[in-house]
């Protein structure tokens, strides 16, 4: 019975591809136990069907961005890095692995991590405080939320913008900023998110940064790195429907 209401929640296609294999082992191994000791006693069933066929996930948006900006973090190495909204688990881990790094969130922290300074703060703050405040910012993935409630930020159909002109002051001249948005036709997917057309995307850089370097995720989950931005290819949202651009920027 607890084996029945275990299996409820596994797709239907996985169950069936990996299901025999997954029987003809645990009778094997019930077997090898009753000619043992039974040190560990079995307890309910908790089949795992897929993780024989690879050695783990190596793609997609989250992947590929955060290592691609904290290996560019770590070479430029800031005198104050701040990150914004960026996935706690993923990027802002990479860098607090070698360096001090302050993250802002409109959510609340709930745990204490070595190199990690958090400050909550809204980045769509019309009075946002801080000017000049660090020479690196990061917000990968985050910007296109900007006020469509996700979060539990406030509703606000151009909040994405303040929150660029915030990012953009609290940078000092020169200073670095390793951003991404998805890119593809542009659309809000309400609530999960914006995606960004490249025309508009560089219409919004071409004011206030230097493109240092740009690359991007593909819609198979593949990583494009320092790609040109030709014509053609931006107009063309480099083919994408749903992929991440990932820049890095400098403040002019």
């Amino acid at each position: 019975m607890r084996f029945r209401f275990f299996i409820k929640d596994i797709p239907f296609l996985k169950f069936m591809r990996g299901m025999p294999l997954f029987l003809v082992n645990y009778s094997k191994i019930r077997r090898q136990a009753q000619e043992t000791d039974f040190i560990f006693p079995f307890d309910k069933m908790h089949p795992c069907l897929e993780d024989n066929r690879t050695s783990g996930s190596a793609t997609g948006h989250y992947f590929h961005q955060d290592l691609l900006a904290e290996g560019k973090i770590f070479k430029n190495n800031p005198l104050r890095h701040v990150d914004i909204g960026s996935r706690i688990d993923g990027f802002v881990a990479h860098v607090a692995s070698f360096r001090e790094v302050e993250v802002f969130d409109i959510r609340e922290l709930g745990s204490r991590i070595p190199n990690v300074i958090f400050r909550r703060f809204d980045l769509m703050d019309r009075n946002f405080p801080l000017r000049d405040y660090c020479d690196s910012v990061s917000c990968l993935h985050a910007l296109e939320h900007f006020g469509l409630g996700r979060y539990g930020d406030r509703l606000d159909y151009n909040g994405y913008l303040q929150g660029w002109e915030n990012i953009y002051t609290m940078l000092q001249q020169g200073g670095k900023l390793y951003f991404s948005v998805p890119i593809g036709p542009q659309r809000i997917e309400f609530n999960a998110h914006r995606v960004f057309s490249m025309p508009y995307l560089l219409d919004m850089i071409k004011a206030k940064y230097r493109i240092d370097s740009f690359s991007y995720v593909d819609d198979k989950g593949d990583l494009v790195v320092g790609a040109g931005l030709e014509e053609e290819a931006v107009q063309k949202n480099f083919s994408c429907h749903y992929g991440c651009g990932i820049f890095e920027l400098t403040k002019v």
